[in-house]
């Protein structure tokens, strides 16, 4: 009997449950690869996280310490691979007498550094001109000094007038970390590294600095291997941490090291916790969806089922034979699913990731992904049938064509529970201040806030119940609207009653039918808005780092007067606006004060709502030019200092004659969240030209441009025309979007959601699709009756179209509306990785409207071959 059942099954339904398990396959395909994406992505900002950092430890022994002892010490280290010496040495001051004039800086860093330094840190410089092999100035000390390749500077040091012949001009790139105050606490260090540098062979500055020793520091940097390293960010932040923190007890704090590998880690593992939780906020609604899709599909045929079933027990097979038979045909199923769905998934993973998707962690995904699709497709087939087993009688499973007794969910009213629920867990979760990751700066331990997954999930499924409410009621009391609406159609005009009373007798399985369609558009709509918006707002982040397409930083010193019409030539450049930069102190507080023009800013860079906390560019603007000596605080500053607007803020800013920082009085006229270069914590924006009247320095620090064309190629011709040796930093919003996207992954998001989108297509065409095909196949009783009506084959198809419409129309209506509502709160409770969070949601036109055709498209298909099908139905 069995091995005759599977046969049968093989040959007359093979199509069938082909199509009932693609939901099946469907999910697992999906869950599969969001696990991968999951586990790669984490590696993958671990990789870029180590990759960013130049030198990992800084080591500085203590005064008094036997740095040999020290670098012993470091060299028996398991995992070092590179170490290198560095002497610190400070000086009064750098002259140099160039083109007849004498040129003299103030107090200046000058580093001694072996011969191999270059060789094991070559991100540390970069030679602009000239050669490495002899001393080396800095780029913006060769333009403070007008000194070029074989000019002969003057470094003061105590023991005398030293001079030096320059052999290379470099750049010092990673000049932050390089100079940072080892062992200093959090802000106690130098706000910006020095502008006088200069770089000697380590045997020079051992000569230079033998008469003042104090005046010198020593510095160990040192490189390591990061095999051992765990791919997880946050795992790796805390190995890190622990290691130095070893080190340190290891040779009795004889040593402060300055951890740089991980301070990046620890930069970053905030945001591999907020990608983990985008993954898991886009994936769990995606597999909600494929699981609810495969139940709906394997159900669509339960009446034909029973019928079998019923006529297995007419020929003698007791419940237990019959639940074999029809567990052997779901196994059948299940595991077809399965495999094919895990087999796609690795396919697809090895397209997007490569060799990476191999990896022991993203084949263990895809595994459970399969084992666990299969577990769940076996019970959806076996509990129904097990259901019908206990219920049915031998006259064909009669039970099925009942309406039934309401379901506990309604009389319980869960669909309004579940909304009002998501509400108040949403107002929550949504409130001022609010993060769902939690991962302080410098502190091991981390905390993600999973109730916020509650709230999208309670409203999707609070929503979907409340549309089969609502839509079970209106077609159930609606059978004369239905014929009035079918026969104006010209669908079906001689048998509209008759159409409209069976449609309105099915009123549950129809309204099933419209809320697994409204879920299909839910989650196509919520992803594709949700991910228009990212990326959008990530160029926004990209712009608020960089300042504007273009960034050209001088300092004051050097201004970019000089080179501003020389810029404003180049072809590709449509606006230049220069921009101050400069330090405040607010209290004892120093602070970044910005100069700008209030009325030109925005013709360089963009200036949005979202920078302000009055949440309006336009007036804060407005405000600022219409009060000459007005200033913008930021929030932080506001608590701090309890200003409330209009009050007097005195700012000390540095006077041009006196060099001594003196009070200026300011007006406080309105809050900034965020400014284009700003840092992200306190900041000061004022008048330009109140500035530089108050300051006696009219000069600006930055050049914030508007391109025409690419960023990258505009900064490149910029560099050219400036020259090596100018002085000036420029930089692009490529640069800024790249580091962007290495701390949030937002080239892997991308990835991510243009798969989910690739998916809720094949959700959508298979909820609307397929759905119907196999409920209409069902319908061959109704078929048969309308043919014993009289009625012809034009109307048999609208009969068809009438039952589609009714499916496919309010579905996506209500689909729509929810995706919008589900993509807002998904934006509003991840807002913590939006920098500045969007003004409003970006619709992405094209791809809704592609969503729309793909289900009309199914929905055709499915109408064009149920009523091939339904056509050669005969009545007798």
């Amino acid at each position: 009997m069995f091995p005759l059942w599977i046969k049968g099954v093989l040959k007359h339904r093979l199509v069938q449950i082909a199509l009932a398990y693609s939901g099946v396959a469907i999910a697992i395909t999906l869950v599969a690869l969001i696990g991968v994406f999951s586990v790669i992505s984490a590696s993958t900002m671990t990789d870029r996280a180590v990759s960013q950092v130049v030198v990992d430890w800084q080591v500085q022994p203590r005064p008094g310490t036997d740095n040999a002892g020290i670098g012993a010490a470091l060299a028996a280290l398991p995992d070092l691979r590179r170490v290198q010496k560095v002497g610190y040495g400070d000086v009064s001051a750098l002259s140099a007498n160039t083109g007849g004039t004498v040129q003299t800086t103030g107090a200046a860093k000058v580093l001694g550094l072996d011969p191999g330094y270059r060789t094991d840190f070559p991100e540390q410089m970069r030679l602009l001109l000239g050669r490495y092999d002899g001393p080396l100035l800095a780029q913006q000390t060769a333009a403070n000094l007008h000194a070029g390749i074989g000019d002969t500077i003057i470094v003061k040091a105590a023991g005398g007038d030293v001079p030096v012949t320059i052999a290379g001009i470099v750049e010092l790139p990673n000049a932050d970390a390089l100079f940072q105050t080892v062992g200093a606490p959090a802000g106690a260090g130098p706000t910006a590294p020095p502008d006088n540098v200069v770089i000697l062979p380590m045997a020079q500055w051992t000569s230079l600095f033998a008469a003042d020793p104090a005046r010198t520091t020593t510095q160990f940097h040192a490189g390591f291997t990061h095999a051992a390293l765990p791919r997880q960010p946050d795992q790796a932040y805390i190995q890190e941490a622990r290691s130095a923190r070893n080190f340190e007890a290891g040779i009795a704090g004889a040593a402060l090291v300055g951890d740089n590998l991980g301070a990046r880690l620890d930069a970053v593992r905030g945001d591999a916790i907020y990608a983990r939780v985008i993954f898991l906020f886009l994936g769990l609604p995606a597999a909600m969806l494929a699981i609810l899709l495969t139940v709906s599909l394997l159900s669509a045929d339960r009446e034909s089922k029973g019928r079998s079933e019923a006529l297995l027990r007419m020929r003698g097979l007791d419940r237990g034979s019959i639940l074999r038979l029809v567990a052997s045909e779901e196994t059948l199923g299940a595991v077809g699913a399965a495999v094919f769905g895990a087999l796609a998934a690795l396919a697809l993973a090895v397209v997007q990731f490569g060799g990476a998707a191999l990896a022991p962690a993203a084949l263990a995904w895809i595994g459970l992904a399969g084992l666990g699709g299969f577990a769940i497709a076996l019970l959806c087939g076996l509990l129904p049938a097990l259901s019908r087993l206990r219920d049915q009688t031998i006259v064909g499973g009669r039970s099925y064509f009942t309406r039934g007794k309401v379901p506990l969910w309604q009389r319980l009213w869960l669909d309004v529970i579940c909304l009002a629920a998501a509400a108040v867990i949403f107002l929550r979760s949504a409130s001022s201040n609010y993060q769902v990751v939690l991962a302080p700066e410098g502190v091991t331990a981390t905390a993600v806030d999973y109730t916020a997954f509650l709230s999208p999930l309670l409203f999707w499924t609070g929503a979907v119940l409340l549309t089969i409410r609502l839509t079970s009621w209106l077609i159930g009391r609606s059978s004369g609207g239905l014929a009035t609406m079918i026969g104006r159609s010209g669908l079906a005009s001689g048998t509209a009653p008759s159409i409209a009373a069976s449609l309105s007798r099915q009123n549950r399985r129809l309204a099933g039918g419209i809320a697994l369609v409204s879920l299909a558009f839910s989650f196509a709509f919520a992803i594709a808005i949700f991910n228009l918006t990212y990326n959008g707002q990530t160029r926004v982040d990209a712009l608020l780092t960089n300042g504007a397409d273009v960034t050209v930083t001088g300092s004051t010193s050097t201004p970019v007067e000089p080179v501003v019409t020389k810029v404003a030539a180049l072809p590709g450049v449509a606006a230049t606006v220069p921009m101050q930069h400069r330090f405040a102190y607010v209290g004892n507080d120093l602070q970044d004060i910005y100069g700008i023009d209030p009325a030109t800013i925005t013709d360089a860079t963009s200036i949005v709502d979202a920078y302000f906390a009055n949440r309006d560019a336009a007036a804060t603007l407005k405000a600022l030019a219409a009060t000459p000596d007005g200033v913008l605080v930021s929030q932080e500053t506001v608590n701090d200092f309890q200003l409330a607007l209009g009050d007097t803020v005195n700012l000390r800013l540095q006077d041009a004659t006196t060099h001594q920082y003196k009070a200026i009085p300011f007006t406080f006229v309105g809050v900034a969240l965020e400014f284009p270069t700003a840092p992200k914590d306190s900041f000061l924006v004022a008048n330009a030209a109140y500035i530089a009247a108050q300051t006696g320095t009219p000069g600006h620090e930055v050049l914030l441009i508007r391109g025409k064309t690419d960023p990258g190629t505009l900064a490149a011709d910029i560099r050219n025309t400036l020259g090596p040796a100018s002085g000036y930093k420029v930089s692009d919003l490529q640069s800024a979007f790249h580091i962007i996207a290495s701390s949030l992954t937002a080239v892997d998001l991308g990835r991510l959601t243009n798969v989910e989108i690739a998916f809720a297509v094949l959700l959508l065409a298979a909820a609307t699709g397929m759905l119907l095909y196999l409920g209409f196949a069902e319908r061959r009783r109704a078929a048969a009756i309308l043919l014993a009506l009289g009625a012809s084959g034009s109307e048999i198809a609208g009969f068809l179209w009438s039952e589609a419409l009714i499916i496919l129309v309010p579905g996506a209506v209500i689909g729509a509306a929810i995706g919008v509502a589900a993509a807002d709160m998904l934006v509003k409770l991840l807002s913590g990785i939006f920098d500045p969070p969007p003004d409003a949601l970006s619709y992405p036109v094209t791809a809704l409207a592609g969503f729309v055709i793909v289900s009309i498209l199914a929905t055709f298909a499915a109408v064009r071959i149920a009523r091939h099908r339904l056509s050669r139905t005969r009545v007798g």
